[in-house]
């Protein structure tokens, strides 16, 4: 006999085909819709992942001649910021991390060690604490020239998913602890996709609810974040897993295109996150990496070592690392703060004595500079990343040579994508459509939250003047010398 819910299925119409949903496309939407597409890819990362962290531990300590330093320092993140920028968080969705995790999960399970993520652990805090821990010590151990430091920083996110994950249940390693995948969900806030439902009637029709529950009768289980689709809204904490896609008996769930930075305009409750006015932890990690965005990039430019060393002097210290953290500390802590502050007590004074809590404008406003961060990640990124991009090639064609396969002499002059001249245009454009997406997303949330047109305006221009203040920062930084890291290149 049919079980009961499958019969339920036929009364559903099927969901019409539709231009904006990738899954409805030729071939990519055919992939993705099978079942072991994320297996696939995830299977071939971590293939690759072997290979890069042999020879990160055991080839040449060189970083521009090793693949661990090229691919995790140029290739892995172009590409990373790359698809956040025209698709969405396909990095999660294709994570090697995640299939000794799998293994840890099973084990777990297995052995009744699972248990459910304290309370007082389900935030970002952690998360951001190891974020800032990697910016700092990114450039203390200078980790883009240390293949073997490099090699060791990947084995050691393997472990830690695999012992996260034996331990807690739902996802707990991607959710709460994983620092990449902060980034991911952070860039994703701005991308043009996201994993919704086709037809809010069809969900609401559905009375198993496997998107959330798991599909009994296939074995599928359902969102371990627990984002249930039908109140699920944007991509915050959504790793592009396609656990509901596969679960929905109804097919009612897509990759559907979206206005990039839309979900930022209001605040809606969201499945399993709630509302991101009341989360100073989701606020904090969007502040510290777009601060971050622009820290990353100033650690790198001729200024920053003059400042460094004039603080070391200052100090009377024949090191400068004392002033490297004195400057991330102002950084990502003193000079927010006050910023933020700054122009959130103008905004609402501006608007008029509404009473609101400082911090509550802070943090309905703080999410509009998403756009503008990320604006400053992909032009950080993207300097690195076309200036060496063809790296690649000798790098590969060294390892073969050096495994005992002839593959030609190694082509060390290959670097820059595209030429130099380019670079600074190309920067600047994507910092200008973050500063676009900012100040829209900015007026928007005014424009949401006031419901008179001139109040909003006069709330959103503290925030607007701040963006643009922003950019000249960013236009300053990108115009420096910067070192050209992991490329046989040493300056311009």
């Amino acid at each position: 006999m049919t079980p009961q819910p499958l019969l339920k299925l036929k009364s559903i119409p099927a969901q019409p085909r539709s231009a904006t949903d990738l899954l409805r496309w030729p071939l990519i939407g055919a992939f993705l819709r099978w079942r072991h597409a994320r297996r696939s890819l995830q299977t071939l990362l971590l293939f690759a992942s072997g290979f890069i962290i042999f020879d990160g531990l055991f080839g040449p300590q060189q970083a521009p001649k090793n693949l661990a330093t090229v691919t995790a320092w140029i290739h892995y993140r172009g590409f990373v910021v790359l698809a956040l920028l025209l698709v969405g968080n396909l990095f999660c969705m294709a994570c090697p991390f995640m299939l000794p995790r799998e293994m840890g999960r099973w084990l777990g399970a297995r052995l009744g060690w699972q248990q459910q993520v304290p309370r007082a652990w389900r935030n970002k805090w952690t998360a951001l604490t190891l974020l800032v821990i990697f910016f700092i010590t990114y450039e203390v151990f200078s980790l883009w020239a240390s293949p073997w430091l490099t090699a060791w920083i990947i084995i050691a996110y393997f472990l830690t998913a695999v012992v996260v994950d034996t331990f807690f249940q739902g996802a707990a390693f991607c959710k709460y602890v994983c620092p990449l995948g902060q980034f991911n969900f952070f860039g994703s806030l701005s991308s043009p996709a996201e994993i919704k439902i086709r037809s809010a009637d069809t969900c609401a029709a559905c009375r198993t609810k496997d998107c959330i529950a798991g599909n009994k009768f296939t074995g599928q289980r359902g969102c371990e974040l627990w984002l249930f689709q039908e109140k699920k809204v944007g991509n915050m904490d959504c790793t592009f897993c396609l656990d509901c896609v596969h679960a929905c008996p109804h097919d009612n769930i897509g990759l559907m295109a979206r206005i990039p930075t839309q979900e930022l305009w209001s605040d809606p409750r969201r499945s399993g996150l709630g509302r991101f006015t009341q989360r100073w932890d989701l606020a904090a990690l969007v502040v510290v990496l777009t601060f971050g965005a622009y820290l990353n990039a100033f650690a790198m430019i001729s200024p920053v070592y003059v400042l460094r060393q004039n603080l070391a002097n200052w100090f009377g210290l024949t090191s400068d690392i004392p002033g490297l953290l004195l400057i991330f500390l102002l950084g990502l802590t003193v000079i927010p703060a006050v910023v933020l502050a700054g122009t959130g007590f103008f905004s609402r004074l501006l608007a008029g004595p509404a009473g609101e809590p400082l911090g509550l404008v802070v943090r309905r406003f703080v999410y509009s500079l998403v756009p503008l961060g990320f604006g400053m990640w992909l032009a950080h990124y993207a300097f690195h990343f076309l200036t060496g991009a063809l790296t690649i090639i000798p790098v590969i064609q060294a390892y073969l040579n050096d495994s005992g396969f002839h593959a030609g002499q190694p082509l060390w002059q290959l670097g820059p994508a595209v030429p130099l001249d380019w670079l600074f245009p190309i920067q600047a454009v994507f910092l200008y459509l973050g500063l676009f997406g900012t100040l829209v997303a900015a007026f928007q949330i005014a424009a949401g939250h006031y419901p008179n047109r001139h109040i909003a305006l006069r709330a959103f221009l503290p925030w607007g003047i701040m963006a643009l203040i922003l950019l000249v920062a960013a236009l300053w930084i990108m115009f420096q010398p910067m070192e050209m890291r992991g490329t046989i290149f040493v300056g311009l």
